[in-house]
Order: structure tokens, then C-alpha cells, then sequence
């Protein structure tokens, strides 16, 4: 059945969310279940000023046009299973023209987004709601065939150490992503080290260089190089070279790193 996947209890995940008026709600939940040959979809939410809402609508997904019984929002819906993973609702206005699009989606991670596109915006999504399931401690069945779950203290201990889980597992997650950018800039100077050594060790050298000490790389007119001991502002400029490349010290590994901010 491809509703399976989505018949649950949904809790809202505020931080995740993203609305184009930017007004985020405090918290919220979508519970959809099994009626009778439909779906019913109850969301309610309050907002940051602490005002409630709520919407309850039951669609039948068989792609067909269905008259809508509150026609504040539209006329008419279609509601149809893309996939096990997709449940699109298309809510129409008197001309059968959509007016709203309102796509659920079971992502990856086992979560469920909300996708709301109005007709109006071109397909632009005005909102995304992410929902995460509420597990055990749903007080109701999540279909019309199940079996009541009562909340229970093995269900409130499962939450919390989901809850728990997600903010050290995202804690990781950031952690392994500053290292991996650490790592990315680590690469890059690397890179350039090893850059700028080839072009010392190709240059003209008329002295041994001394770990730690400052030289300086400069192009001659013929395109090579030559390092110097003498910095451009005691030649009073590029000196007799094409150009001045940069300054660079010698380090223990016998690379060589560039420092632009040695006094010129």
C-alpha cells in the first residue's frame, strides 16, 4: 500500500523549516491515518506569539477530481501516490485551475517534508514543513485497522533518546564537516607550498638557505627566477628583475611557504 509509509504521527522540527514570510511556527504536528476509503491529513501549530491553528481535510488518492466540502481554500482537490515515497495533493479553484500544490515526500532520512507550491508562484515553494514521526508515544492508532498506543514510559524514554540521538549524531555530523573543511584549506596550502618550492628549487640560488630565514623570489627578464636575499624596498622597488613574486621562508621540511605579510 503506498500510503503505509506515510500513516504516522509527524512532529514538527521548527529549525528545519523554511517559509518564505518567514514566519516559523513554535511547534506543530501532522497526523495522517487511515478514513474509511481516504486519507486524512490533521495538522495544528502554534505560532511564535503563541496562536493556534489547525486544518484537518480527508482526500481519496485515486487521482480522480473530488469536490471539496469547505471551499474557503478551493473547489476541488486531486490526490494522488506518485510513489511509496511521494503523496501529492492539488487543491483547484471553480475553473479547475490549480490554485495550490501541496507535496509530501518520506525523505531518506525517514522524515517527512511538506512541500507547499502555490499556482500563483510558478511552482516557487512558499514552504517546507520537516516532520520527524513520534514513534510509540502516539496516543491513537496510526491506521484504521491498528492497534491503540498508549503512552507508556518505554515510549517517553525512546523519544528522548531519539531527540538525544539527532542532536549528537548532528553535532557530529558539524564537527566532521569543520574537520573536512580544515582539512580542504590544509590541502590548499599544501598545494601552494609545494607551487612555490618548485619554482625556488628551479630559480638560480647563489647562497644556501637557512631554515626560518626570509628570502625573496623574484622573475627575471628572461622568465626565470632568482632568490634573493635583498628585499624590493632596499632595491628601491623590483630591482633589476621583471618582477617581484614574493616572500618565502624555508621550513623545517624543506618547503617553502610564501608571507605576504613580511614588511616590502
Amino acid at each position: 500500500m503506498s500510503a503505509y509509509n506515510f500513516l504516522a504521527g509527524w512532529q514538527l522540527f521548527p529549525e528545519k523549516c523554511f517559509y518564505a514570510d518567514g514566519m516559523v511556527p513554535k511547534s506543530g504536528t501532522c497526523n495522517i491515518a487511515e478514513s474509511g476509503n481516504g486519507i486524512q491529513i490533521a495538522s495544528n501549530w502554534v505560532s511564535i506569539t503563541n496562536e493556534a491553528f489547525a486544518s484537518n481535510i480527508t482526500v481519496i488518492p485515486n487521482g480522480q477530481l473530488h469536490e471539496l466540502a469547505d471551499t474557503l481554500l478551493a473547489a476541488f482537490y486531486t490526490a494522488t501516490f506518485i510513489n511509496n515515497s511521494v503523496f501529492e495533493v492539488v487543491f483547484l479553484n471553480n475553473d479547475k485551475q490549480p490554485v495550490l500544490t501541496v507535496v509530501h515526500t518520506i525523505l531518506h532520512n525517514g522524515w517527512l517534508q511538506v512541500e507547499k507550491k502555490p499556482a500563483e508562484e510558478n511552482g516557487a515553494v512558499a514552504s517546507t514543513d520537516i516532520y520527524h514521526k513520534q514513534l510509540s508515544i502516539l496516543p491513537y492508532a496510526a491506521s484504521a485497522g491498528g492497534v491503540a498506543i498508549n503512552p507508556n514510559k518505554e515510549g517517553v524514554i525512546k523519544h528522548k533518546a531519539l531527540s538525544a540521538m539527532e542532536e549528537q549524531t548532528n553535532m557530529q555530523l558539524h564537527q566532521i564537516k569543520q574537520q573536512i573543511e580544515l582539512l580542504a584549506k590544509q590541502a590548499a596550502a599544501l598545494q601552494q607550498r609545494k607551487a612555490i618550492s618548485l619554482k625556488i628549487y628551479e630559480s638560480k640560488l647563489s647562497f644556501k638557505p637557512q631554515i626560518g630565514q626570509t628570502y625573496y623570489l623574484y622573475q627575471r627578464n628572461d622568465d626565470s627566477h632568482l632568490l634573493s636575499m635583498v628585499a624590493p624596498h632596499e632595491w628601491g622597488g623590483k630591482g633589476p628583475f621583471k618582477n617581484f613574486v614574493s616572500a618565502v621562508t624555508l621550513l623545517a621540511d624543506h618547503t617553502w611557504a610564501t608571507n605576504d605579510a613580511v614588511n616590502l
